[in-house]
């Protein structure tokens, strides 16, 4: 760097999804539908688990806390993308683009502990029925939950203080439609390889660490599954996992080809698909998934409607 002359970054541009205006339309229609729909059904999801009083179990409680994890989640991202998909000059401040990447890796970073703690909870809910409300009571519910933002919120510092810490001199163009780490690290005019190798360690260790979880939680699972002799015990208990499942590959498979895939193999154009699908797909995704494979989350849906439409009449 020496004998350049540098201006010191005060502001970033973030080049969005297309340059095409037409497109930017749809775009903003259609986001702004999943948007409402992301909002509407995380919500709606905490509302009917709240007046359900045979939902107040650390099952929902989980889902209550990881619906709430998802309305910050995209309403981190998604308002910010809106506007600029109707902005002619697409900026953030150099403090806003780091305050956007703290809270989406904090986030991020939670609702990978969250899914291993909803795995772990159905774990024991199956393999150990009669300690279960002993192990998962409601303070140890709420230390879990506060344990797994805390946690999110520590690791999220530590990447954005070591990325913020960066120089970025040459250029303050972000081929993203946020401040993500990959499309950030790029454009720093600094050695990036110690930040590249913490945020491998640390996404890696909590990928790794919550999947191990999962994967030791669901085997035992099988395992106590596999020995029940009633078919409908079977079924039940199937149908019970097969949500968190679904949820937890589409999270976990977007998350690992973007943080643990070397930094000069990042292309612009595959993490913007990849991260739409993650930061606005996947958060208006887990109440559908949760609710419509869930009996308990439908029975008690159909209940408040037709409680709604008797309150009508009368």
């Amino acid at each position: 760097m020496s004998g350049k002359n540098h201006t010191a970054v005060t502001e970033f541009i973030l080049l969005g999804l297309t340059d095409s205006p037409q497109l930017q339309v749809v775009l903003f229609v259609l986001f702004l539908v999943i948007y409402t729909l992301t909002m509407m059904g995380n919500a709606g999801l905490i509302i009917l688990i709240k007046i359900d009083p045979q939902l107040h179990t650390p099952m929902y409680f989980f889902l209550t806390s990881l619906s709430l994890a998802d309305i910050f989640y995209s309403s981190n991202i998604t308002p910010k993308m809106l506007a600029d998909l109707l902005s002619k000059r697409k900026v953030i401040s150099f403090t806003g683009c780091f305050l956007q990447m703290y809270v989406f890796i904090a986030l991020a970073a939670t609702e990978h502990v969250l899914f291993g703690l909803m795995a772990y909870d159905r774990y024991v809910a199956i393999c150990n029925p009669l300690l279960y409300p002993v192990i998962m009571s409601r303070t140890v519910c709420l230390k879990m939950a506060t344990g797994a933002f805390t946690a999110g919120f520590l690791n999220s510092i530590i990447h954005t203080s070591h990325i913020s810490s960066l120089s970025f001199c040459d250029s303050n163009v972000i081929h993203h439609f946020f401040c993500d780490t990959p499309p950030v690290l790029k454009i720093s005019c600094s050695d990036t390889q110690m930040n590249e190798t913490i945020i491998f360690v640390f996404a890696g260790t909590t990928m790794l660490g919550t999947f191990m979880l999962i994967l030791t939680s669901y085997i035992y699972i099988l395992f106590s599954i596999l020995r029940l002799h009633s078919i409908e015990g079977r079924h039940k208990a199937f149908s019970t996992c097969a949500s968190h499942i679904t949820a937890i590959v589409i999270f976990y498979g977007t998350s690992v080809v973007t943080y643990l895939c070397p930094n000069s193999s990042y292309s612009p154009t595959q993490g913007n698909v990849i991260s739409v699908f993650y930061t606005v797909v996947i958060p208006m995704l887990n109440p559908l998934i949760y609710s419509l494979r869930n009996e308990e989350v439908k029975r008690t849906l159909k209940n408040a409607i037709t409680r709604k439409s008797m309150l009508t009449l009368i």
